[in-house]
């Protein structure tokens, strides 16, 4: 509830903001360049005010951000990923053993010794030239390994 409360005038305070900054008076003047010069709102008392006003609002947006940020970090807890990784739990006579692999197709199996590995052939390659009109040719043999 208090981060939603936060959050709420999070929003309000950057909107008030950005409202303040785009009042104040630049290089090339500004929303409020006139007024009366013998009142509280003149051209420096405005700039004054607006320069405040931008302080004021510029300090509480960082100091919300930072509760915030502080809040929703307790909220979710201390645990780290380390700690949720449950690492007790592991043997380490297990950890660097090699996994079983299983053999590929066609290959020979260790308890059936009547059936050999199928040696490897690679296709026979072809020579097309469509420019000439000839039909594939075989070409060179690749030498036996």
């Amino acid at each position: 509830m208090l981060i939603g409360l936060l959050l709420t005038a999070q929003i309000v305070i950057s909107l008030a903001l950005i409202g303040v900054v785009l009042l104040q008076r630049s290089e090339g003047g500004g929303f409020v360049g006139g007024g009366s010069p013998s009142g509280m709102m003149s051209v420096r008392g405005a700039g004054d005010l607006l320069t405040r006003t931008t302080w004021i609002l510029g300090s509480s947006f960082f100091v919300i951000s930072l509760l915030l940020t502080i809040l929703s970090g307790r909220e979710k807890g201390a645990s780290s990923v380390v700690d949720r990784l449950k690492i007790d739990n592991v043997d380490p006579s297990t950890l660097n053993q090699p996994k079983p692999s299983r053999p590929p197709a066609g290959t020979a199996q260790p308890g059936n010794p009547q059936s050999a590995p199928v040696p490897l052939q690679a296709p026979q390659p072809t020579i097309n030239n469509p420019f000439l009109g000839q039909p594939a040719q075989p070409g060179p043999a690749a030498p036996p390994q």
